[in-house]
């Protein structure tokens, strides 16, 4: 098999309730799951992504600063925490089909998978490109939060780093219709389908 799936940031500051949620969360962590289920051996890779930001400093200038209110472009509020329970994958989301784990914003902004680290394991921080092509993965389906953030970076960034890319629209949530629209209409515009996680 040569390919791999992203789980893109499924974690509890992005679901209903967190500090950064968004409306649609909590479905695509139970979806998630039924999906691992079913479709969980026909990948040679899964791997999962999460935000993990330092609790010291503003992480690059990516949270607001203390007594600034935050922009929601380039500046947020505080979330993902690294050991806070916002940091953790939502606990619908089944965690045993998970090859492995990515840690990503370690001090700095990261939106994109790609510019988070292997944690653990044989490949610990090791970079996803690395993994990639040390599996041999040429082609890659994406999942998760937020379409028009951080899964739009990670589904550019794996587009431009050649790998054949599908974006199951049914297992994502954004921020906003608007810019998430705008989003798929960009991902789509790269070379990465569009489709149903039932594409199959």
């Amino acid at each position: 098999m040569t390919r791999a799936l992203f789980i893109i940031d499924v974690q509890n500051d992005f679901t209903e309730g967190g500090a950064l949620g968004v409306d649609g969360g909590t479905a695509v962590a139970t979806h998630l799951t039924s999906y691992l289920e079913r479709a969980a051996d026909s990948y040679s890779l899964v791997i999962a992504s999460r935000d993990w930001h330092s609790p010291d400093g503003d992480n690059g200038g990516h949270f607001a600063r203390i007594g600034e209110e935050p922009d929601f472009l380039d500046t947020w509020p505080v979330h993902c925490v690294a050991g806070t329970p916002g940091a953790d994958y939502h606990p619908a989301l089944d965690q045993s089909h998970i090859t492995l784990h990515v840690k990503k914003g370690q001090g700095e902004p990261a939106y994109s998978i790609f510019d988070g680290l292997v944690d653990g394991g044989a490949s610990d921080g090791a970079t996803i490109t690395d993994v990639l092509e040390s599996h041999g993965v040429t082609e890659v389906d994406v999942a998760g939060i937020a379409t028009d953030y951080c899964v739009r970076a990670s589904v550019l960034d794996a587009v431009e780093h050649g790998r054949h890319v599908r974006v199951f629209t049914d297992l994502i949530a954004g921020v906003a219709r608007e810019t998430s629209d705008a989003a798929l209409a960009e991902m789509g515009h790269a070379g990465a389908v569009l489709v149903g996680s039932d594409a199959d």
